[in-house]
């Protein structure tokens, strides 16, 4: 059985925390957070610490804070040649101090407290500096999911600005649907099967030949009919930009 200290408490590591408490094959031996007042559950209050000298040896220490923090936090470990991996899509792995032998164990799906995932679908982005601690990782994740990349540090930079475009900027688009509902009295629930579909056609066409709508059309009469609907002006540029975008992109590429 792998022991396993998470250094952190927020989306990540918190839903990182509730699998390892549940598998039969890890043990969750500590969790280091800067503050005890956020852990409300007494079992997990029992194996939390607030002060690096107190963090029990383990087989893996897994550093989930916001990138900005990992450096310190990895600087302030009160020891050496362990290995220690941190979640972040976007950080180097060499944002770790080099006194431990370093990886990342990057779960590239969104995360939100209180909102279950299914971790077995997930793909975890893997990264070490040595081929030993690689394949310790590896059979370590394959305990979260059998959908294991070996990615580097530059080409996890680029799978984290495409998952903004596919994931955070799509959410926000759903949030200015939403809006609009709103204002208009009218169920967003009404768009969750157009929702699904539009995510179904990539399973099996390019998201450019699944693309529809009146911009990949040239439909110049709807596109203005929606401008004169939308009365913020911000929104109504976003709107403009989106569907020049998409008429440029298309033109090229079909």
């Amino acid at each position: 059985m792998k022991k396993v200290v998470v250094l952190g408490f927020g989306n990540v590591a918190s839903h990182l925390i509730s699998f390892i408490q549940e598998s039969k094959q890890l043990e969750l031996i500590q969790i280091y957070i800067r503050n005890l007042d956020k852990i409300q559950s007494e079992s997990l209050k029992r194996i939390c610490t607030d002060e690096f000298t107190k963090i029990k040896e383990a087989d893996i220490y897994i550093i989930s804070v916001s990138d900005n923090a990992i450096s310190e936090v990895s600087e302030n470990l009160p020891f050496s040649n362990k290995f220690v991996v941190h979640t972040s899509g976007s950080a180097d792995l060499n944002i770790l101090s080099a006194k431990n032998r370093r990886g990342v164990l990057y779960p590239l799906q969104t995360f939100t407290k209180n909102k279950t995932v299914d971790f077995s679908e997930i793909p975890f982005c893997l990264e070490s500096e040595f081929e030993e601690d690689y394949n310790f990782l590896h059979e370590f994740a394959l305990n979260f999911s059998n959908k294991i990349y070996k990615i580097s540090s530059e080409q996890r930079k680029y799978i984290h600005v495409s998952a903004v475009f596919v994931s955070n900027f799509t959410n926000h688009m759903f949030t200015l649907g939403n809006e609009i509902c709103k204002e208009n009295n009218i169920p967003f629930e009404i768009f969750k099967p157009l929702i699904q579909e539009t995510l179904n056609k990539i399973d099996v066409l390019e998201p450019i030949a699944a693309q529809t709508g009146p911009a990949v059309r040239n439909d110049s009469n709807t596109i203005k009919k929606h401008l004169e609907l939308i009365g913020n002006e911000k929104i109504k540029s976003l709107y403009l930009n989106i569907t020049e975008s998409i008429q440029n992109y298309n033109v090229k590429k079909l």
